[in-house]
């Protein structure tokens, strides 16, 4: 290159490095502070042969991969050039005395709207593993989200062996139709929305749809090493089986807190967690592709959904060819065999393998003693059709969903900075029950009113109680698993069951020494599940199923945890750029 050619091209591929990268600066004691733009923007995609534009993060589908150490600060510049008001939620992210930060739109903040932006900035603080990150309004997490990588500290090692390499798996939904247009004619008919039409890995639907082979995400190893693969479901509305055909995977982490390590054929993710598996490649070249599957797992749900099943290739380096060379399609192609799609037996075994690690190094603080006791139930139910309308639910109802019997309604501005204020009048109420009001044989034959109550209402608890949650699920229209994310906390998974909880007999059997620690767990069909948390974090948080179309049914709640006495224990006032309604 002549010399005089030198100096622009470092100055452009600088450039360029600038653009690909998010900047990073010094900060605090604990690490450094990490700077990204994200621009939310149209952009036409192809998937099963019809092409249709779809809402991004800087043209990217999936989206960009945001990576961290744990206490590190992130400092998030979104700018919205969509026609779509939108928020980013930072799923898992405990947003420590952060609440401003967490995304949810009409509870924590205002919804970003068009033309305008909002920094999101927190901390991470005692994190590590996997999370992601996504729209958290209406549904347009179908095509807006990415995952969020959290290091261990530097010089700090994985409690297992370092892998050779890392890899994101990302599961989502593809609809040919616009999502926000399937859910509006869903909640207008009351009916269950639309199915969607593929899953995908990675924003690829793969060979077992039409006109998608060359639309196939391909993992390409080498013999002998082990990946860790950071598993994420993405999905709008599926829980999923995965495996991948002749070889094992270790669990080693869920929701970004370390398991104690266990293998498995197949294993279950629901929308809204992550898991971290370890995969070794086989020792010698095996001369043979395997197909990595993902198919729903659905008990008892009502109308239809997507039974289809995404696939991807695990392919090998060939070290005897030269240059080494990976898929070679005269090879045999192993499939999985994943368990049937309402196998809830192997749910349920999977689900009782999941432990906290538990040791000196990351212990399970669980609450032992127990200053508040709550009892949700969680289930679909109707409301009535509209007089002059004709509804298209259950016996000519609306669908809807409800914890407690309370449908929860999304207000108009957000709850957190009403709170804030103190301009909670018209906004919300405080009495959200600890119990049903109505009791009644929950997994049995249901009560003859199926109809739902609605409204805005919060739990209140005081800073730092600590609280017994039992979340039981409902048959009123068939069982089925409801994986519940609760926002802003940690939880520990201290037992579960089928059929209606006995408190007199089931809390005998929880586990307080080593549960699952967790931010998303699957009620399941048909029983319950009950968490510990303590509340050690000020600010409104929302609860609700990660499931959209429950969601948008109204299967949501929201806690508002008091500021404590002390000035360390006060939630901070909010950012000057927070989007206003």
């Amino acid at each position: 290159m002549p010399a005089s050619m030198a100096l622009p091209s470092l100055i452009m591929l600088s450039c360029i490095a600038l653009l690909q990268f998010p900047a990073m600066t010094e900060s605090q004691q604990t690490g450094i502070t990490r700077h990204y733009q994200f621009d939310i923007q149209m952009k036409n995609v192809t998937r099963l042969c019809e092409t249709k534009s779809i809402v991004t993060v800087n043209g990217q589908f999936p989206g960009p991969k945001i990576e961290a150490r744990e206490g590190d600060r992130l400092v998030i510049r979104v700018v919205n050039h969509v026609p779509y008001n939108l928020s980013l939620h930072w799923h898992g992210i405990r947003q420590l005395f952060s609440a401003w930060a967490d995304g949810p739109a009409y509870i924590t903040q205002c919804p970003i709207q068009s033309g305008h932006s909002y920094v999101y900035n927190f901390t991470i603080v005692g994190q590590r593993g996997t999370l992601w990150w996504h729209a958290h309004i209406s549904w347009l997490r179908a095509t807006v989200y990415g995952p969020l990588v959290i290091l261990p500290k530097t010089g700090v090692p994985y409690p297992f062996a370092k892998p050779y390499k890392e890899v994101p798996l990302i599961f989502g939904q593809w609809f040919k139709a616009d999502t926000e247009t399937v859910i509006s004619q869903a909640l207008q008919i009351g009916a269950g929305p639309n199915v969607s039409d593929a899953h995908t890995i990675n924003g690829l639907p793969g060979p077992l749809y039409n006109c998608s082979a060359k639309d196939t995400f391909k993992l390409k190893v080498k013999p002998g090493k082990t990946y860790l693969l950071r598993i994420i479901n993405a999905a709008l509305n599926d829980e999923l089986f995965f495996s991948i055909a002749n070889h094992s995977l270790t669990v080693v982490d869920v929701d970004a807190v370390y398991v104690k390590p266990f293998t498995t054929e197949t294993l279950l993710i629901t929308p809204g967690q992550t898991t971290n598996v370890l995969l070794t490649a086989h020792a010698e070249y095996p001369g043979a592709n395997f197909f990595m599957k993902a198919r729903p797992y659905s008990t008892g749900r009502p109308g239809t959904y997507d039974n289809t099943t995404v696939a991807g290739i695990l392919e090998y380096e060939n070290p005897y060819s030269f240059p080494p060379s990976s898929f070679n399609k005269n090879l045999p192609l192993f499939e999985p065999m994943l368990p049937s799609m309402n196998e809830t037996s192997f749910a349920t075994n999977y689900t009782d393998k999941l432990k906290s690690l538990a040791n000196a190094q990351y212990p399970a603080n669980v609450p032992q003693t127990i200053d508040r006791h709550f009892f949700f139930t969680v289930g679909l139910g109707a409301k009535p059709c509209p007089k002059n309308k004709t509804c298209q639910g259950p016996n000519g109802t609306m669908f809807s969903a409800s914890v407690n019997n309370v449908s929860f309604v999304l207000p108009k501005t957000a709850l957190l900075q009403s709170h804030y204020t103190g301009k909670s009048n018209g906004v919300y109420t405080s009495d959200f029950p600890i119990m049903p009001l109505i009791q009644f044989n929950y997994t049995g034959i249901p009560p003859n009113n199926t109809f739902v109550t609605t409204g805005t209402k919060v739990s209140v608890i005081p800073f730092n109680t600590s609280v017994e949650l039992v979340l039981q699920g409902t048959s009123i229209f068939g069982v089925e698993s409801h994986p519940f994310h609760l926002h802003g906390f940690n939880f520990f998974v201290v037992g579960r069951g089928f059929g209606n909880y006995n408190p007199d007999k089931d809390s005998s059997g929880f586990n307080l020494v080593d549960p699952v620690e967790r931010n998303t767990v699957g009620v399941p069909a048909g029983g319950w599940v009950a968490i510990h948390f303590l509340a050690d974090n000020p600010g409104v948080w929302f609860m609700h199923c990660h499931l959209e179309a429950h969601t948008s049914w109204g299967l949501k709640m929201a806690w508002l945890v008091l500021d404590g006495s002390l000035p360390n224990q006060k939630l901070p006032p909010p950012p000057s750029d927070l989007p206003k309604c």
